[in-house]
């Protein structure tokens, strides 16, 4: 339906559009009924629905309706894989046609940069490509029903200790290299109809009145067409928040923000077209849902079946040293609690109210020879002598145990922090008891983040289940006793603990977080140190196996407008169907920057039968092989060799290829006294400037005249070529003029003649 939203706008009151700019109450947003604007329902989330129609809250404690909890981010993001994560999202769009929903506040794309974050289960993974391309995907499917997504939370919400006042201190190449690219991603691929703003700060300045986030980067740059919403009670101040971008203060503030937003137009320091801009972008995006009302039926047990899946497709098989997939008629121990009560989801705004909930206990019970003994409680950090020396018992006289064990709700949650890596002492203490009895035994987890494992040495057998969502039961059961083979892969890396992770010494700070450790982020910072880890990013075994080989590079010579296809082939050379999941990781080998060991730019998930090949196929171009020059204000690859390596994980690279890119693209470069002349011989524009110079300073560093006389041997070996080269070139133009190379006019000259030329 076509409509003139500017002559609509012109027909409003001052105060019907202040009023449009927050919300009608918790989850709703303003209509205006006498020119049919409608009042639509926004609602958590990215897993689920959590719609509440009566008393509302935000972090979950009154009810919602019955709806799907389909598998966390945690989790999803390991399965690799497009298309289901765009399925995944057509049934959450559908879903919410089904219950009048126009925005999903999801998906939530922040980088998990310390596995401390309580809310890391709701995010994606540690690598900015894998978040963004799998947000893309999501949001694509949501959205081909005329439903919006609201991508957050932008940016740099990476922890949860005062999220609502703190500040993340973060250098701009970082920023963009490893805190944006998600958004950036999905934003260019997807349009997601809304954004939402973090609670933080971003070096000082709040994130829901931050121009240079909202609009300069969002819209002007990357070209959002939607509104930003802000997260709920994230508004600091609300006239700078319209001014910067911010278009929706969620939840209703009662009119006292709609008041100042008045105030503002009427005193002249808020121009009224800006108020204007804002509601023409709300009105655009709340017309795009009422204009295609879909009937949709509730299919819970349809998007149940869905849910499954999406689990099985994700979960990890970490380790099996011949134990798995278990046999029926094997005398099987189940312990833990969880086994009879899974833990699923995590705590806070995304908790959904599941219809059901499947334990392995349920779908095994009259399928297999197995006994079930608590061991240890779900929900809390208590060792039970007796229980314990129950499971212990049964465990010594069984051909195989299964241990489900797991983070409690308590222990990881939104709004807090984890204070530390470790499984309840109870779990870990009874895992030991039963490896000293029962050397065949298999370790299942549930948690929303890394965990760390003393005894992984022992355990024959490891999957990482995270939290799988209602239908996490059919799942494990499914994986374990080898009705699917599993094939999901971890998206983040499994320290070895706690100490190990980069941002260990500046995580969880209050007033200002500073994000020291830069660029090395995860992988490329255990890659970097070259340290060992529990499980790298991009590691998952498989019931079968895979080899990889005939891998081509369409070209080897680029420009910065070509593109280059990569591919190659996957053999499933075991007996089982399986799916593997191809990765590609691009190296810098330019020395133009400090840049990590590799970096994930390509990935494909490929079925397999027994023997079976099919090719993989990846597409690279200059963004792929950039960083983000901050003088340039752009991405930038140098000229020279870049290495594409092809892996079964980033520890696991199986084939690489070397290709060579000439770039046209030229640095910024002023010139002046402390401009050092290293920086001069390695620009090509500069270099014959200088070439003469070395020669020049050579008597000042003893170079001269050879000697045969002791004294000058002992001074040769003093002053060597290898020292006289590297003070030149960290030496600053100024101290020619120290040194006596150069006069004071005839530097000047010097500095001037190249400038002109630059």
């Amino acid at each position: 339906m076509e409509r003139n939203l500017k002559e609509l706008i012109s027909q409003m009151t001052l105060e019907e559009k202040a009023g449009m700019c927050s919300g009608l109450d918790f989850w709703h947003l303003k209509g205006v009924e006498r020119l049919g604007v409608p009042s639509v329902m926004v609602s958590d989330g990215p897993h689920g629905l959590r719609k509440q129609d009566d008393q509302a809250d935000h972090l979950g404690i009154n009810d919602s309706i019955k709806a799907v909890c389909f598998p966390p981010a945690v989790l999803s993001a390991c399965s690799f894989d497009r298309e289901l994560m765009k399925t995944f999202g057509e049934a959450i769009g559908k879903e919410a046609q089904a219950n009048d929903l126009s925005v999903v506040l999801g998906p939530a794309v922040n980088i998990k940069r310390s596995p401390l974050c309580g809310r890391n289960f709701e995010y994606y993974s540690e690598d900015p490509y894998l978040a963004g391309e799998t947000a893309a995907a999501f949001i694509n499917g949501v959205q081909e029903h005329h439903v919006g997504t609201s991508i957050k939370h932008f940016a740099a919400n990476n922890q949860e200790y005062n999220r609502m006042s703190s500040s993340s201190n973060v250098d701009e190449r970082t920023f963009r290299e490893i805190y944006l690219p998600a958004f950036e991603t999905a934003v260019k691929k997807s349009q997601p109809y809304t954004v939402m703003c973090s609670y933080n700060k971003i070096n000082g300045t709040y994130a829901s009145e931050n121009p240079h986030l909202l609009t300069e980067i969002l819209r002007d740059e990357w070209g959002f067409e939607g509104y930003v919403m802000s997260d709920w009670g994230a508004v600091n101040d609300r006239v700078e928040g319209l001014k910067a971008g911010l278009e929706l203060e969620m939840p209703s503030s009662g009119g006292v923000n709609d008041r100042e937003i008045i105030a503002a137009v009427q005193n002249g320091s808020l121009d009224e077209a800006v108020l204007d801009r804002a509601v023409e972008r709300l009105l655009n995006i709340i017309f795009k849902y009422t204009d295609n009302r879909e009937e949709q039926e509730f299919t819970l047990e349809e998007d149940h079946t869905l849910a499954r899946k999406i689990a099985e497709e994700s979960m990890v098989l970490l380790k099996n040293d011949s134990v798995l997939p278990l046999k029926e008629e094997e005398k099987i121990v189940f312990i833990g609690e969880f086994a009879a009560k899974p833990r699923y989801q995590g705590g806070g705004s995304s908790h959904i109210n599941s219809f059901r909930v499947s334990s392995i206990l349920d779908e095994i019970s009259d399928k297999a020879n197995v006994t079930y003994v608590k061991g240890f409680p779900a929900d809390k950090d208590v060792y039970d002598e007796a229980l314990a020396n129950e499971a212990v018992e049964a465990a010594k006289h069984a051909d195989k145990v299964v241990i489900f064990a797991g983070l409690p709700d308590s222990f990881e949650s939104e709004g807090y922090d984890r204070a530390h890596m470790r499984l309840p002492d109870c779990q870990n203490r009874l895992i030991g008891e039963i490896l000293a009895v029962q050397p065949q035994t298999v370790v299942v987890l549930h948690n929303g983040s890394p965990v760390e494992m003393p005894w992984l040495t022992e355990v024959k057998g490891l999957l990482e289940a995270y939290l799988g969502g209602q239908a996490v039961g059919e799942a494990l059961a499914d994986i374990l006793f080898g009705k699917v083979n599993p094939s999901g892969k971890l998206a983040e890396t499994m320290p070895y603990k706690l100490s190990d992770n980069p941002s260990y010494l500046s995580f969880g700070d209050g007033e200002n977080v500073d994000y020291r450790e830069g660029l090395f982020v995860g992988y490329r910072y255990y890659d970097a140190k070259e340290m060992p880890v529990a499980f790298p990013f991009g590691y998952g075994l498989s019931y079968t196996t895979f080899a990889y080989s005939n891998l081509t590079v369409s070209q080897k010579e680029l420009s910065d407008n070509d593109t280059v296809t990569v591919s190659v082939d996957v053999t499933n050379t075991g007996n089982r169907e399986g799916k593997e999941i191809v990765q590609l990781y691009i190296r810098d080998l330019t020395g133009s920057a400090r840049r990590p060991l590799k970096e994930l730019k390509g990935y494909d998930k490929v079925s397999l039968k027994p023997g079976e090949t099919k090719t993989a196929t990846f597409t690279l171009d200059y963004r792929s092989l950039a960083w983000y020059h901050t003088g340039l204000k752009d991405w930038y690859a140098a000229s020279g060799e870049y290495e594409i390596l092809i892996g079964a994980s980033s520890r696991d690279i199986r084939l690489t290829e070397k290709i060579h890119l000439t770039t046209d693209k030229v640095l910024p470069l002023k010139v002046h006294a402390n401009t050092t002349l290293g920086e001069l011989l390695a620009d090509n524009r500069t270099a014959e400037y200088v070439m003469k110079l070395p020669e020049r300073m050579g008597a000042f560093f003893g170079a001269s005249e050879a000697s045969d006389s002791a004294d000058d041997a002992q001074k040769d070996r003093a002053v060597s070529d290898d020292m006289t080269n590297a003070m030149i070139a960290s030496m600053p133009l100024r101290n020619l003029v120290a040194f006596g190379v150069f006069g004071k006019e005839e530097l000047e000259k010097l500095l001037n003649e190249i400038n002109s030329l630059l």
